[in-house]
């Protein structure tokens, strides 16, 4: 097996969240296309330079395109966070560097490229996680957002007597009243400017870093950690897979 290859405890959970194809002509094995998939995502090589190991280099790109238009990665992501079943959820966000060579995107792409202070653009990567630092779900903004605005929609998972975690980035009065309105406690560190600073546990709060090791579990995976995806879409599936990865090591781990 090579180096980024899934084992057999990460393709036993897999394999089954597969599509299945139960007409027509046989699929190329799932297995090795995913090994492909997974060795362009750790190493961030061009598809073109897939090792012919794991098949012609379109099978892997074309069923990597394929799988993320039909939902695929998002359902394989949502079935291996189901089982967390604690009550601390965390957000944060970080801002990832675009490769010059996907900086040159059409003008109507979803979520435009802005200059970072070095003059180079960049994109924020959105990430709810639970108390383990594992990821639940992801989101994908321009740079210049705002984390409080953009996190709005992120929420589903939060249920009633849970508690939600964020810097003062997120303090903002719409956000508190929105995790309210689902039970939630918002222990968010408030804003400087506040005058009457809501209700903080600081020592709840410090458990926060845990979202913060998240970015760090992100970062061997080169095609994640520069952006050189032109496509939104693209890039977000390629986090979303890291994030499955990242899941599936961890519950190994443990197992």
């Amino acid at each position: 097996m090579a180096r980024f290859d899934l084992t057999d405890f990460e393709w036993d959970v897999i394999q089954p969240l597969l599509p299945n194809k139960p007409r027509g002509v046989p699929r190329v094995d799932d297995r090795r296309v995913l090994n492909g998939i997974f060795w362009r995502l750790r190493t961030g090589a061009p598809w073109a330079d897939i090792p012919s190991r794991y098949g012609p280099y379109t099978t892997c790109v074309n069923r990597f395109n394929r799988w993320r238009k039909a939902g695929v990665w998002d359902r394989l992501l949502k079935a291996v966070s189901e089982a967390y079943d604690g009550d601390i959820q965390m957000i944060d966000s970080s801002s990832i560097r675009v490769h010059q060579h996907a900086a040159n995107g059409k003008k109507t792409d979803p979520i435009p490229l802005h200059g970072s202070l070095t003059g180079r653009p960049d994109h924020q990567d959105h990430a709810l996680v639970d108390a383990a630092g594992l990821p639940i779900l992801l989101k994908l903004t321009e740079g210049q957002a705002h984390d409080g605005r953009s996190a709005q929609d992120m929420f589903d998972t939060v249920r009633d007597g849970g508690i939600v975690l964020a810097d003062r980035a997120y303090d903002s009065d719409a956000l508190r009243k929105h995790l309210a309105g689902r039970g939630a406690w918002a222990n968010i560190r408030a804003m400087p400017h506040r005058r009457e600073p809501p209700v903080f546990n600081r020592w709840v709060y410090n458990q926060r870093n845990a979202v913060e090791r998240f970015f760090n579990k992100l970062k061997p995976f080169r095609a994640v950690a520069t952006r050189y995806d032109k496509r939104d879409d693209n890039y977000l599936a390629s986090v979303k897979l890291a994030s499955i990865r990242i899941r599936l090591r961890f519950n190994e781990s443990v197992t």
